[in-house]
């Protein structure tokens, strides 16, 4: 929820309030994001959705549009630390450009953070590993800050099956 409503909303609404927000986001469709599970455990979280979704992207001075095209976003990306370089991460990030080119998307954008200068705590990541983004095949359009890469893959039409 922190990228859908105002900071003010968001700590006021901190545990239960932020949960039910949730809740009544995900009953009324689309889904914001796709879980993965190892059988019945929940493993991870990839959130995702059109930029336009996300208010608090256009405030941001390190995240501001790169340009005019219409994206989709991921903005949050989780993975239990049990399940962590076991190719998650990058299953979470490929189900998402699949699910997001479904929808409509064309282009999908993300904002990572660059963990090259060295291992950073889990809390510093959760918008995912720019590496993690590379290996899916997203490539880097802009950097405003030294560990905030924005990063693009260009997802096409959807292909036609049969």
């Amino acid at each position: 929820m922190w990228w859908r409503i105002p900071r003010s909303v968001y700590d006021r609404g901190r545990g239960v309030g932020n949960r039910r927000r949730l809740r009544r986001l995900v009953q009324a469709g689309p889904a914001p994001g796709l879980l993965a599970y190892d059988g019945p455990l929940p493993v991870g979280w990839v959130a995702f959705g059109p930029r336009t979704d996300y208010p608090i992207l256009e405030k941001s001075r390190v995240l501001k549009p790169v340009d005019e095209q219409p994206v989709w976003s991921i903005v949050c990306l989780y993975v239990d630390r049990r399940y962590r370089r076991k190719g998650v991460t990058v299953g979470l990030i490929e189900a998402a450009v699949r699910h997001a080119r479904r929808r409509g998307a064309r282009v999908l954008e993300a904002y990572p953070t660059d963990t090259s200068g060295g291992p950073m705590p889990a809390a510093f990541v959760w918008t995912g590993v720019a590496s993690g983004f590379r290996k899916a095949g997203f490539r880097e359009v802009a950097r405003r800050s030294p560990t905030r890469p924005i990063m693009r893959k260009r997802l096409g039409p959807r292909r036609a099956t049969g």
